[in-house]
């Protein structure tokens, strides 16, 4: 039932961009399905994106992830899922800063979770933005700072978010990833005091809104192999 809440709440999201087309929303809903998985067969198959820009600076973004071992049926209860699901504010116009909560939503009982904090978008930063701009290269940093879950309060994350494009190259291509370093918090034993969580996926166009995608990804939550390599397909929907 999760799960259905959590899609429930992008759809919600896309339909409020769809019917706010007069104050000049964008943004876009991306599927991505990994039918290839090199070296961790239960990881993530399908990952659902969306992000809209709404009126008066505020900004939504979610993804929810479907791993487990019934790509067939993502909704079988033998796959499990995982949710984000984030609200940020711009504080001012032209600042960098967003203040930003984050919902998290996964299978299990008791497990969710609420994040308070701020985003720095340092591409968007004016002593940096010429560099980032040389690199085609945007870069933010959100600080999840207060935490309200089963865990203890002293936990706290940085997700460094990034997305590169190569036209010097091709216009087809982008590297786009994020990092979620996460400290104070449960782990299994012998994972790194700080784990981290790292995808970065290579895509190219191949036609329209098409994309092969290529993934790698590192989880030091996982004992044995903790990286992978997932191939596939992305679809987008901007507007």
């Amino acid at each position: 039932m999760r799960i259905i809440s959590a899609i429930s709440i992008l759809l919600l999201a896309t339909a409020i961009s769809s019917a706010q087309n007069k104050t000049k929303t964008s943004g876009f809903i991306d599927l991505n399905y990994y039918p290839v998985l090199t070296d961790v067969d239960q990881d993530t198959f399908l990952t659902l994106n969306a992000l809209v820009n709404l009126p008066a600076r505020l900004q939504y973004f979610s993804f929810t992830n479907i791993a487990g071992n019934d790509s067939r049926n993502p909704f079988s209860s033998n796959n499990q899922y995982y949710s984000e699901q984030n609200l940020r504010w711009q504080i001012e116009d032209d600042s960098p800063l967003d203040l930003t909560v984050q919902w998290n939503l996964r299978s299990g009982s008791e497990n969710d979770r609420l994040r308070l904090g701020f985003r720095w978008r340092l591409d968007d930063t004016s002593r940096l933005q010429d560099f980032f701009d040389s690199l085609h290269l945007a870069y933010s940093i959100n600080f999840h700072a207060i935490q309200f879950d089963h865990e203890s309060p002293s936990v706290w994350q940085m997700e460094h978010v990034f997305r590169m494009t190569f036209p010097y190259l091709s216009d087809r291509l982008y590297l786009s990833g994020f990092i979620d370093h996460t400290f104070n918090g449960e782990k299994p034993e012998g994972a790194p005091s700080a784990p981290i969580v790292l995808e970065a996926q290579l895509g190219c166009r191949l036609y329209q809104q098409l994309y092969a995608v290529a993934e790698y990804r590192i989880n030091e939550y996982r004992r044995g192999d903790i990286t992978n390599l997932a191939l596939g397909l992305q679809y987008r929907i901007p507007w």
